[in-house]
């Protein structure tokens, strides 16, 4: 489903771009493993190139505004003064660790892990890397396959550091463990590459916040890579924020592989980048897993947001549910591409996947596409996609009380996507979403709250 202005057609070419000549960093503490993946998947980009509007998950992206920046590699050297007042603008942390990364390094300084349950662990993935981790080696070398793409290899081959959860078996954190990537540029452009790896063991429970920040008006690429690997029972939430500078570029993805009776949860609210791709990549491995998968885009102005989310349900008595928004203005435009997959062993799943928009300019833009690929009978599943305009006679009426017109179309438009912030149960967290959609769909906060 399309709607919006028709584009000019553009002849795809093969994209190379800065970002393929970034090449690895000798590291004489790269265990062998890491030092072999870093290499093959730095020769998979060599090989594949960068995806085309040709690449059926990628026909509605275009590349060549990113590829055609020569960035450059961020030095660890370089003051954390302007990160600092970035990041308290957050606020004082949701009450758990709070991680904080500068151009996807680690910066000790402004984090705070505190007291945690015996056997938990969260630090910087560099320093687990430097130990050897072997938990780590069946994540970063696996082989390629047709999904994956020269973003995520890139990630592989030139990440320097990242975020390193670890939880054992049953361990409960009560409080959310909470990650800042900010970025930022004093001269050209650069790019971040950070990791983050969550390892949840059998009945472990957990919430992980992450927020990515820059500076208005800079340009920076972020390419993130953030995976959790579940075990039976395990039941994780993940939130996001996505807030960089509207003159940056955000690239990511989010992979999950679910054991049996796990539960995992992600709320994903997205509203800075010049073009953003939040990729989501589930795999339910054994059976009686479940997820539940939410978004709310607001791209505005020349903005791109890109929601590519594939779920595949590998195994019996699954459960999924996707819900999206998009709220387009100006010349934004957004995608969502939902994909369902259920496998021939997938008997008893029940699956529903729902893409919502809200068009607010005639040159506004949305691009939905909602699939499902069922291989087996005994199922429960469903998809729909709406796309449309606020309601004339909901204005008028709020118009004929004596709302002025731009408020009226800022409390229409913040109604039909409040039920995405309302779907965030961490107060302080919500507080601090509420404000930013708030501001952008210009509604006046007091009548948000």
């Amino acid at each position: 489903m399309t709607a919006g202005p028709d584009r000019v057609a553009r002849t795809d070419v093969a994209l190379v771009g800065g970002l393929a000549l970034l090449e690895p960093e000798p590291r004489t503490d790269d265990p062998t493993w890491l030092a072999s993946a870093r290499q093959s998947a730095s020769e998979w980009v060599g090989a594949h190139g960068f995806p085309t509007r040709k690449d059926e998950d990628w026909r509605y992206t275009r590349l060549e505004p990113v590829l055609e920046v020569p960035f450059e590699r961020a030095s660890p050297e370089r003051s954390h003064e302007r990160a600092r007042i970035a990041i308290d603008g957050l606020g004082t942390g949701l009450g758990g660790a709070r991680l904080s990364f500068v151009n996807g390094r680690f910066a000790p300084e402004l984090s705070e892990i505190g007291a945690l349950p015996e056997g938990v662990r969260v630090t910087n993935l560099a320093a687990i890397l430097a130990e050897g981790d072997e938990r780590l080696e069946a994540i970063f070398s696996r082989t390629f396959g047709p999904f994956h793409h020269a973003f995520a290899a890139l990630n592989t081959a030139l990440t320097d550091d990242g975020a390193f959860v670890s939880l054992p078996a049953n361990a409960v954190l009560d409080a959310p463990i909470e990650l800042v990537f900010f970025s930022e540029t004093d001269g050209p452009p650069l790019v971040s590459n950070p990791r983050t790896v969550v390892l949840a063991g059998p009945g472990s429970q957990a919430t992980v916040v992450e927020t990515h920040i820059g500076l208005p008006g800079e340009v920076y690429c972020t390419n993130a890579v953030t995976e959790f690997v579940l075990e039976p029972g395990a039941r994780v939430a993940h939130y996001k924020v996505q807030d960089e500078s509207e003159s940056a570029f955000h690239f990511a993805l989010l992979d999950v592989r679910q054991d049996r009776a796990s539960s995992f949860s992600s709320h994903a609210v997205a509203l800075g980048s010049q073009v953003a791709r939040h990729e989501v990549r589930i795999c339910l491995a054994a059976e009686g897993a479940d997820v539940s998968i939410n978004g709310l885009y607001l791209p505005r102005g020349n903005q791109h947001h890109d929601n590519p989310v594939r779920i595949e349900h590998a195994a019996p008595g699954g459960t999924s549910r996707q819900l999206y928004k998009g709220v387009v203005d100006g010349h934004g435009h957004g995608v969502f591409n939902g994909h369902i997959i259920v496998r021939p062993d997938a008997a008893g799943t029940d699956a529903r996947q729902t893409n919502k928009n809200l068009l607010l300019s005639d040159d506004a833009e949305i691009d939905t596409r909602p699939r499902l690929e069922i291989l087996t009978d005994d199922v429960k599943c469903a998809h729909g996609a709406a796309v449309g305009r606020l309601d004339g006679d909901a204005l008028f009426y709020l118009r004929s009380r004596g709302v002025p017109e731009g408020e009226a179309r800022g409390i229409l438009t913040y109604a039909f996507a409040r039920e995405m912030v309302d779907r965030i149960p961490i107060d302080s967290l919500r507080t601090r979403v509420e404000r930013l959609v708030a501001d952008r769909l210009a509604m006046p906060s007091e009548l948000a709250r």
